[in-house]
C-alpha cells in the first residue's frame, strides 16, 4: 500500500455522510446518514465505506492502513455524544455492528448487538441500569451473536445449551429465566466459544470491534451472498463490497416504558392511510424478527403508550413528507425515548399501491 493510504477517508459519521451515495456507504449506511441529517432521532454512529471492504479483501491479511485510527476517532466522538466510555467498566458504551451493501441482499452478515460487553463492563451495565437480569441477558445475547457471526460457530451449539437450562429450570419463555440462570448461560456460552476456537473469548473491546469489522467484510465473499449476486445478476457496477454500520445501542428491553417494533406508514395490504405494524413491550428488535414472543398490533400502543404512539404518528408524517413514498421502518423505545433505526420504501400489493399513489398525490406528497 502506498504512502497516501493513511490519508484515504474510510469512515463517515451519520451527520457527515452523503445520504445519496449508496455505492460508497451502502444502502443502510446512506439511509442512516440521511435520517440523521433530516432531524430524526437516530442513535449516533458512523459508516465504514465499501472501498475499505474492497481494500481489505485484496488479501485479507490486514485492515486498510489508517482505518482503525479513524474508527477510534469516531468511537471517541460517540463517547462524547453519549457520555459513556467504550470499555469503561463504570458506564460502558455498547454498539451494534451491521453490514450494508448498495443493494439489500440475503446472505450478508447478520447483526452483532451489544458489542463492548465483557466480564467487567457487564457489571457496569448492571450498575448503570439497576437491573441485573437486563445486563446478564444483554451479555448472553452478545456472546452468542459474536460467536455465531464473527467467529462462525453454529447457532445449534448455543441453542442446545440455552434449551437445556430452560428445561432444567422449568422456564417456558426466555423472560422466565432468573438472573442466576442467565449468568450460567453467559458463562456456558463463553466456554462454547473457547471450545470451538481454542482461544479465550476476546475481552478487549477494540479487539472485538476489529474482529467484527473483518467478519462483515469477509461476508461479502460468503457463499450465500455470492450465489445471490450471481442469480440476480448483481454486478460490481451495481454493488461492490459492503459497508459496515456501527451504531450506539439503544435498548427496548429496559422495562415497561421500553419496546421495539416495525411499521408501515400505510397499510401495505389495503393502502389505508394509517400506521400498520407490530411491536413488543420490553424486548429487543431480534425478538420481533425471531418470533421468540408474539408481537402486538401497533394500534394497541395507543392504549399502552399514548404519548409514544403520538410520536410514532409524527414520525410517520415526517417520513412520508421527506421520502414521498410509503415507508417500512424499524423503531426502538428506550425508557420512553423513541428512536428510528431504519427506513426503506415499503413493498405493497397492486391495489394498495394504486390507492396509496392516488391519495398521496391528493395530499400533496
Amino acid at each position: 500500500m502506498d504512502n497516501t493510504a493513511n490519508n484515504i477517508r474510510h469512515v463517515y459519521a451519520f451527520d457527515e455522510g452523503d445520504g445519496k451515495d449508496k455505492r460508497l456507504l451502502g444502502g443502510k449506511g446512506a439511509n442512516l446518514c440521511e435520517m440523521t441529517q433530516i432531524g430524526l432521532n437516530v442513535p449516533p454512529g458512523f459508516v465504514i465505506t465499501t472501498e475499505a471492504c474492497l481494500a481489505y479483501l485484496e488479501d485479507e491479511s490486514a485492515l486498510p492502513a489508517g482505518l482503525m485510527e479513524q474508527v477510534r476517532e469516531q468511537m471517541e466522538a460517540l463517547e462524547k455524544a453519549t457520555g459513556k466510555g467504550f470499555g469503561d467498566p463504570q458506564d460502558p458504551l455498547l454498539v451494534s455492528v451491521r453490514s450494508g451493501s448498495a443493494m439489500s441482499m440475503p446472505g450478508m452478515m447478520d447483526t452483532i448487538l451489544n458489542l463492548g460487553l465483557n466480564v467487567d463492563t457487564v457489571k457496569g451495565l448492571i450498575a448503570q441500569s439497576g437491573d441485573e437480569r437486563f445486563g446478564l441477558d444483554a451479555y448472553r445475547r452478545f456472546v452468542q451473536l459474536f460467536g455465531k457471526v464473527a467467529l462462525g460457530i453454529p447457532d445449534e451449539a448455543f441453542d442446545q445449551a440455552f434449551a437445556t437450562i430452560k428445561q432444567r429450570d422449568g422456564a417456558e419463555k426466555d423472560v422466565d429465566l432468573s438472573s442466576d440462570a442467565l449468568r450460567e448461560i453467559g458463562e456456558r456460552f463463553v466456554a462454547i466459544v473457547e471450545e470451538h476456537t481454542d482461544s479465550p473469548f476476546p475481552e478487549d473491546v477494540y479487539e472485538q470491534l476489529t474482529v467484527a469489522i473483518q467478519a462483515v467484510f469477509r461476508s461479502w465473499r460468503g457463499k450465500r451472498a455470492v450465489d445471490y449476486r450471481r442469480e440476480f445478476n448483481i454486478t460490481p457496477d451495481v454493488a461492490n463490497g459492503t459497508a459496515v454500520n456501527i451504531c450506539t445501542m439503544v435498548f427496548g428491553n429496559r422495562g415497561d416504558d421500553s419496546g421495539t417494533g416495525v411499521a408501515f406508514t400505510r397499510d401495505p395490504g389495503t393502502g389505508e392511510n394509517h400506521l400498520f405494524g407490530e411491536y413488543l413491550v420490553n424486548a429487543q428488535g431480534e425478538d420481533v424478527v425471531a418470533g421468540i414472543r408474539t408481537p402486538r398490533p401497533i394500534q394497541e400502543m395507543q392504549a399502552d403508550m399514548p404519548e409514544l404512539y403520538a410520536q410514532l404518528e409524527a414520525l410517520r408524517d415526517r417520513l412520508e413528507s421527506h421520502y414521498h413514498e410509503v415507508q417500512d421502518f424499524e423503531f426502538t423505545i428506550e425508557k420512553g425515548v423513541l428512536y428510528c433505526l431504519q427506513t426503506r420504501n415499503g413493498k405493497m400489493n397492486g391495489p394498495a399501491m394504486v390507492r396509496t399513489s392516488v391519495e398521496m398525490v391528493e395530499q400533496g406528497l
